[in-house]
């Protein structure tokens, strides 16, 4: 399959800079992802199209300040680097930027030797695995030197870094927000409670895939990167009771999605397990963990379009996004939403 199949036109004044004020007023575009039907509507609506015995799906990653500037101590050249994932104590798989200056014993200082690293692998595309050294808490030491790991696409600064995280964020590990749940409040996620929906929670730590385009013209041979997951026994059973009792399970977001397909795929149904996963979901695939999706408009030709594009069609997703640039819908991770659901729509 060509990856140009999932390009589309995207003016750059639409591509979000900033969260909006109130994060539920961001607009969404409610999608029958069966027939393509539409209905321009806004977040705080979502609520209106749940059921008592719905489930609705969440991913409780929490981003690290995961971006470091420093310098190398040998020649004090400037480094940034951005954390990905950590592979053992104190050893970090990263993205080094320029990557060229950080080789093989190269060793970095941030906050004047606060914090310090020592290359120990160059790995393709300017990974580097590092291996850090501190006085204290790493965490800790990470809040007050590192920085929100922006997307590229976003220049603006961020004046309030927990914009940057969903409202229920609590198992830290993510170099990128799950941006669909960002839209939420715990007010809204209340009204959906008082109306018989479960919430359950699993974790997916978003890395370096979230930075890597598609760079290959066949979707077939495009490689996704491992990032680790957890699906509890409670969400588990909560998912389990939803199916047997003919409730409807939403994801919020790609992340969640991925992380029940995975779990589905490896075990057969909902079941506690944790692990990493590359899985690539694209059409021509079936998506069995979930009825509808909650999702951000994502970038052209990424994985994560192509996801969206397997739980309806390829050409109904692309009209809905035409009809997104038309309509200002604002794109990427402080962008307007859209739901996937099975409802009957009205053109």
């Amino acid at each position: 399959m060509d990856v140009n199949l999932f390009d589309f036109h995207l003016p750059e004044e639409q591509i979000a800079q900033v969260p909006l004020l109130d994060r539920t007023s961001s607009k969404l575009m409610v999608i029958n992802r069966e027939t393509g039907a539409l209905r321009h509507e806004k977040f705080h609506d979502i609520v209106s199209h749940f059921n008592a015995g719905d489930t609705l799906v969440i991913n409780d990653t929490k981003v690290l300040p995961a971006r470091l500037f420093g310098v190398k101590e040998e020649t004090g050249g400037k480094i940034e680097l951005l954390l990905l994932k950590q592979t053992s104590d104190d050893v970090w798989e990263t993205l080094a930027k320029p990557a060229k200056r950080v080789k093989p014993g190269t060793v970095l200082s941030f906050g004047d030797g606060l914090l310090r690293a020592e290359c120990m692998e160059a790995l393709e595309d300017g990974g580097r695995i590092l291996k850090f050294s501190y006085t204290g808490i790493f965490y800790e030491v990470l809040d007050q030197l590192g920085t929100m790991p922006l997307p590229p696409y976003i220049h603006e600064q961020l004046e309030d870094q927990d914009r940057y995280q969903t409202v229920y964020a609590r198992e830290r590990g993510s170099a990128a927000a799950p941006t669909a749940g960002l839209h939420f409040t715990p007010e809204l996620l209340q009204a959906l409670t008082d109306k018989g929906v479960k919430l359950a929670p699993l974790t997916l730590h978003v890395g370096l895939g979230t930075f890597r385009p598609v760079s290959v013209d066949d979707v077939d041979s495009h490689k996704m990167h491992s990032e680790y997951y957890e699906l509890p026994e409670s969400s588990a059973q909560i998912l389990r009771d939803t199916r047997k009792n003919g409730g409807r399970i939403i994801a919020v977001g790609t992340t969640s999605t991925r992380t029940l397909e995975t779990v589905i795929r490896d075990h057969g149904d909902f079941v506690e397990a944790s692990g990493w996963t590359d899985i690539f979901i694209y059409p021509g695939q079936e998506i069995k963990g979930i009825d509808g999706l909650i999702t951000n408009f994502h970038l052209p030709k990424s994985t994560l379009i192509m996801l969206v594009s397997a739980l309806s069609t390829r050409e109904h997703i692309l009209h809905a996004y035409e009809e997104a640039v038309a309509q200002g819908y604002r794109f990427f991770s402080f962008g307007d939403a859209m739901f996937l659901t099975r409802e009957e729509l009205n053109r």
